[in-house]
């Protein structure tokens, strides 16, 4: 796609400009310093509190800390609170904001693919005495002020600059494509209260919002060359695999040039789907498995789905016959229940089983979204879609269609997302996979969308 050439160089209005993406399980934050005359470099913000200063990580949890419904910390300072009875955190509290067209059922996909699930295993409730608002207002908070103090001590100048123009910074959220305009309205008000704008008119002026399907083909195109296998009049679809839903996109590609020209082919589909699914799957799975056993409790089952989560269920590929998951300490044995110096030993089949449900769901809405129509291109982007076994299945399923699934993946960084301002006259990747951006006067792409 576009190079740093002298089309690129911003002749625009001095101002900065920040992408916010808060996600279900993970948060992650980009920005640009535009100024005119110069080729704007976009960047990440790599360090939080709590963060080992060699993580280098642009990922952070989405999790809040309270203590009897005073806020205690977010992000990765939050995880210290987790098992503590002393504090409740809220985690996967986005899931509360879908709206009732995405939440056409609350029970995960069960390990048995049984769709009966244990109450236990409904959204995590808010903390108490804590509302949905003042969740998002804390966390919003919280992120906004990790990118002000990166902004101001790793930019030359930041104090200046960011006194100069903090006023007018214009934000950018994305969305899933299931989300209207209550969301929308509920994310001002959040981002007002957190300080992020002034008031009701500044949001309006400074706050935009991209689906993340939308994010999702333009940080695709602009990592690959599309000029290799993309041709007037074909058809290929995007799916944006994230933490609580799978967004997918159908376009069709209009013109090349004197710019990439695509639209929208129908509405695109959106599905609660995402890897927190997978989560609670393993959760019912350790609970039912050790029901009988001492490390049945809570603690214990918590500790198990973290392990899960942060090793087996990322490099899982459906081969591995012998799963650890080490939970504990050498001093924690119950043989009888297969727990063995704090490790227990899942089959492939019993962690395939976490998955089904959801890649099935998956699957049939992309399968719901082309409707018969026969595309050779599926690209699979976000956190979700890194799983090595969702890939695979994803590649079963739709490469005996003849479509190729091709992937684009950078595990350290959160969910494709890329966006446009053409008021603005500049194009910016909107969360993080940030290298590079594109500034023209002529717009190198063009999305039409398609009525919802």
């Amino acid at each position: 796609m576009a190079t740093q050439s002298d089309s690129q160089v911003y002749q625009g209005e001095e101002k900065i400009i920040v992408a916010i993406d808060l996600g279900t399980t993970h948060t992650a934050v980009s920005f640009a310093h535009a100024y005119p005359g110069s080729v704007v470099d976009v960047r990440m913000v790599t360090k939080w509190k709590g963060q080992p200063e060699a993580a280098g990580d642009s990922k952070i949890p989405t999790i809040v800390a309270y203590e009897q419904g005073e806020l205690v910390a977010c992000g990765a300072e939050a995880r210290e609170y987790l098992g503590d009875e002393a504090y409740e955190v809220s985690k996967w509290f986005k899931l509360h904001l879908h709206p009732d067209s995405m939440n056409f059922s609350d029970e995960p996909p069960a390990y048995d693919n049984d769709t009966s699930a244990s109450p236990a295993m409904e959204i995590p409730p808010l903390p108490s005495n804590v509302t949905l608002a003042e969740v998002y207002t804390d966390f919003m908070r919280y992120v906004f002020g990790g990118f002000r103090t990166f902004f101001q001590k790793t930019t030359p100048n930041g104090l200046a600059i960011w006194d100069r123009l903090s006023s007018n910074i214009v934000v950018v959220l994305t969305t899933p494509n299931g989300w209207d305009t209550r969301q929308q309205e509920f994310l001002k008000e959040a981002a007002q209260e957190a300080g992020i704008v002034q008031s009701e008119e500044d949001a309006d002026l400074r706050i935009e919002f991209v689906t993340e399907g939308e994010a999702s083909v333009h940080y695709v195109l602009g990592k690959i060359n599309h000029k290799t296998w993309l041709k007037k009049g074909s058809m290929f679809a995007v799916t944006d695999a994230g933490g609580s839903t799978v967004d997918s996109t159908l376009y069709v590609c209009k013109a090349l040039e004197p710019k990439l020209e695509l639209e929208e082919v129908c509405a695109s589909e959106c599905v609660q789907a995402g890897g927190v699914f997978v989560d609670r799957a393993a959760r019912s799975l350790f609970t039912e498995k050790l029901s009988n056993s001492k490390f049945g409790d809570e603690e214990s089952i918590s500790d198990m789905v973290d392990k899960f989560e942060q090793r087996a269920k990322r490099i899982f590929d459906g081969s591995q016959e012998s799963n650890v998951i080490e939970f504990g300490s050498r001093r924690d044995n119950d043989r009888e229940h297969g727990i063995i110096q704090g490790k227990i030993v899942l089959t492939a089949s019993e962690v395939c089983a976490t998955f089904d449900n959801v890649i099935k769901r998956s699957t049939d809405s992309c399968l719901k979204l082309l409707r018969g129509r026969k595309i050779k291109h599926l690209l699979l982007v976000g956190g979700f879609g890194e799983s090595p076994y969702f890939r695979l299945r994803f590649e079963e399923g739709f490469g005996s269609h003849g479509t190729d699934v091709v992937t684009v993946e950078e595990p350290s960084k959160k969910a494709a997302a890329y966006v446009s301002f053409p008021s603005r006259n500049l194009l910016i990747y909107s969360t993080a996979r940030v290298q590079s951006c594109g500034i023209s006067n002529k717009w190198y792409l063009r999305v039409l969308h398609a009525s919802h």
